[in-house]
């Protein structure tokens, strides 16, 4: 059934609209007497709101007293008639300067001040609108600069506080200086009584070690200088007698034995000096002694140099390149090692049974001892092999043993010369297939001690007494290690046979 736009829907007053649900009864729950009692209205009270007759039923719930009339007072708005204009933000008075005090803020004012809600904001300081712009200025300008006793300061500061402040600090400045001054100057007088803490040694040097050692024997060994007006020469040599025997090689002081202009002097290792004459000398071991006057001279003692091993520490003591009272340590490389060096000058070569050592020898230290671990004398720096004329120690230096040192040296104080045991052959070495090592017979000596035993020319001498002789060098220091006039077997190889002949040896 269609309506018609004229007609109203709504149900007449008083009747019930059919599609409305009528009202349903309300189920209350039950409430606690306890909740009740806390929550509910007192009695007497039948609504939300009090009584406005200013009674409460309740006396707990009465109004609060007045307030003190020393803080109303404080607190309370000036009265109209007092004069009184409350500063108020830009815009909050009228032009006749009455005031507008609205109790309640509404948004149609557009007053931020009074919105509690509204955000916060910058704009002008609330300050008179009244103020003229002249004195704005001014306090602008007031404010914007400050002098420099301000700025240093906090306040103004009269010229002559600052003027009496820069002379006081000038005067304790030169104080201090004075002062920092005096100290350094009279600083160890000052710091005299400091005591500062005391290392121990870092190293140890028991009984035996190589500074004890160089520490006895450095007092024992000099320099000898050999000086001339156009040449000279610079060795070393050890003190082995306490009347100033000095023992050297015999090429150190060739120079002076040679030519009576040279001066030869020893030189201590206190830097004393003194001049030296010459004793004796032999060219064939290359061995001299010279003697000085010194009172009480430290003496080195002669060791056992037969005594000596392989591998036995050694120390050398000279004066290398003109550098006294150096020491060089190493082991004994070798034993028995002959020597065959040439003579000087026209003196025979020079033979020896030697030491070989590592221990570091240069030019300079010939004529110097070797010493052991004990600081006996063990042997005489002689000689080095060096790449060159000029060159200096690679590790192979040799040494006259100190046994036939110590036998040639008691000759040539005693005798001033030495004589030496002598077979009578000029030898060479050979290496032939029909023979072992040995030495060659060059030729033989009129009335010499071989020609008498029968060596003949080419005969190869392989062994003298003990020793079994590898070459000619060899054949020459173990015929010196027996005495003049005794019987020693010889073992030589003649035409590819061996056989044994009693040489006795002559003197040379």
């Amino acid at each position: 059934m269609s309506q018609h736009p004229e007609q109203d829907p709504r149900p007449e007053p008083g009747v019930e609209s059919p599609d409305r649900l009528g009202p349903r009864p309300l189920s209350r729950p039950s409430v606690d007497p306890a909740q009740a009692a806390v929550f509910g209205r007192p009695d007497g009270v039948d609504s939300a709101f009090a009584r406005t007759n200013g009674s409460h039923p309740d006396p707990a719930l009465r109004s609060a007293p007045p307030p003190a009339a020393a803080l109303i007072e404080a607190f309370s708005r000036p009265p109209d008639n007092s004069g009184v204009m409350l500063q108020r933000p830009p815009g909050d008075q009228q032009a006749d300067g009455a005031r507008t005090e609205s109790a309640l803020w509404s948004p149609k004012d557009g007053d931020p001040w009074r919105d509690p809600g509204a955000g916060a904001m910058i704009g002008p300081p609330a300050v008179d609108q009244q103020a003229t712009e002249s004195e704005t200025k001014k306090a602008r300008a007031a404010g914007a600069l400050l002098s420099v006793p301000e700025l240093l300061f906090g306040r103004r500061v009269k010229t002559s506080a600052l003027i009496i402040l820069a002379v006081v600090a000038l005067v304790i400045g030169g104080a201090g200086g004075a002062v920092g001054w005096w100290i350094a100057r009279t600083g160890n007088d000052l710091t005299s009584d400091v005591t500062l803490a005391e290392v121990q040694p870092g190293v140890q040097r028991p009984p035996g070690s190589i500074a004890d050692v160089a520490k006895r024997v450095a007092p024992a060994v000099v320099s000898v200088e050999v000086r001339g007006t156009n040449s000279g020469s610079v060795g070393s040599g050890a003190v082995i007698n306490g009347e100033g025997y000095i023992v050297t090689n015999n090429h150190v002081i060739d120079l002076a034995a040679k030519d009576a202009s040279m001066k030869t002097t020893a030189v201590f290792p206190d830097g004393s000096r003194a001049d030296a004459k010459i004793v004796g000398r032999d060219p064939k071991t290359d061995l001299a002694v010279i003697k000085v006057q010194v009172n009480n001279p430290t003496v080195l003692q002669f060791g056992n140099s037969d005594n000596l091993q392989v591998g036995d520490a050694v120390i050398a003591v000279g004066s290398p390149l003109g550098l006294s009272n150096t020491f060089t340590e190493g082991i004994v490389s070798a034993l028995h090692r002959p020597r065959l060096v040439a003579g000087n000058g026209g003196d025979p070569p020079v033979a020896y049974d030697a030491i070989q050592t590592d221990a570091a020898i240069n030019h300079g230290n010939s004529g110097g001892p070797l010493v052991d671990a004990t600081g006996a004398l063990v042997g005489i720096n002689s000689f080095i092999v060096a790449p060159s004329e000029d060159g200096g120690s690679i590790g192979l230096g040799f040494a006259i043993p100190a046994n036939d040192a110590r036998k040639i040296t008691q000759a040539l104080i005693r005798d001033g010369q030495v004589k030496h045991a002598e077979i009578g052959v000029n030898a060479v070495s050979d290496v032939s297939a029909e023979s072992s090592q040995g030495a060659r017979v060059a030729n033989v000596a009129d009335n010499s001690a071989a020609q008498k035993a029968g060596i003949r020319e080419g005969d190869i001498i392989t062994k003298v007494g003990d020793r079994i002789v590898r070459n000619s060098a060899e054949l020459t220091v173990a015929t010196r290690a027996h005495d003049i006039g005794a019987k020693v077997p010889v073992v030589l190889v003649r035409d590819g046979r061996e056989m044994t002949i009693e040489v006795v040896l002559q003197s040379d």
